[in-house]
């Protein structure tokens, strides 16, 4: 190998390979943007998506696109939200009644309650404001716990009635949903209570997008695998990482 070879191979390794270039909206690279299916709407309620730092970085992480199909919504990054003056604003607003998407004991289930219950959820002359924690159950659990404004909020929650759609991550559980599967449902459940037509179903374009994503990823999955052959839970969980 001669000297321009060699400079030639060492300027080709360290440049790597080009980087497709992202969508500035979505952060999904060229025919992976949902953007021209998304048709955003006003549920008549204010969702505040709390992101955790590593689901930023995720391509297929739902939060970011929750917040793309909603007027209204906020879409905060972070892990402990005590001091964030964004989430604090929001809570000490006394135009919002703020109420958090969270299981447990202690959580108003939504799906059990009637419409008179659900309409009692929010005083009058006031904006249901649905803080969402977007992360893995882990990540979300530390977050909660380490967000102290957060714990005096009510909790809301909903009992699932379908596995989650999302076959191209790993939820603990079928019932577990990803971030835009609980809000649709959340939206599903009290968005009639609070003005919303759910005749014309507009919350159903939060799953037309989710489910572009999801057949999307997994065709590119499936093209990759009769290159290279099957992909371990490893493989799979590096690429979801990217």
């Amino acid at each position: 190998m001669d000297l321009k070879q060699y400079q030639e191979r060492k300027t080709q390794q360290q440049s790597g390979p080009a980087m497709r270039p992202l969508c500035y909206s979505c952060l999904q690279p060229g025919k992976a943007c949902y953007c021209h299916a998304i048709q955003r709407f006003d549920p008549g309620i204010s969702f505040v998506l709390l992101i955790h730092p590593i689901e930023v970085r995720r391509r297929i992480a739902t939060g970011r696109m929750t917040s793309l199909c909603l007027d209204n919504s906020h879409l905060i990054s972070g892990q402990d939200f005590s001091e964030n003056s964004q989430v604090n604003a929001l809570i000490k607003d006394p135009a919002n009644h703020c109420v958090i998407l969270y299981p447990g004991p202690d959580s108003s289930d939504l799906s059990v309650m009637n419409q008179t219950a659900r309409n009692s959820l929010v005083p009058d002359e006031k904006r249901l404001t649905v803080f969402v924690i977007d992360g893995t159950w882990a990540t979300a659990k530390k977050m909660m716990r380490e967000s102290r404004n957060l714990h005096a909020l009510p909790k809301i929650c909903f009992s699932p009635d379908k596995p989650s759609g999302f076959r191209v991550r790993k939820q603990p559980k079928e019932l577990c949903y990803s971030t835009i599967e609980a809000v649709h449902q959340t939206i599903d459940l009290l968005g009639g209570a609070l003005g919303l037509d759910l005749t014309r179903r507009p919350h159903d374009n939060l799953l037309d997008v989710f489910d572009l994503m999801v057949e999307r990823q997994l065709l590119h999955l499936r093209h990759a695998e009769e290159i290279h052959g099957p992909f371990n839970s490893r493989d799979l969980k590096a690429r979801h990482s990217r």
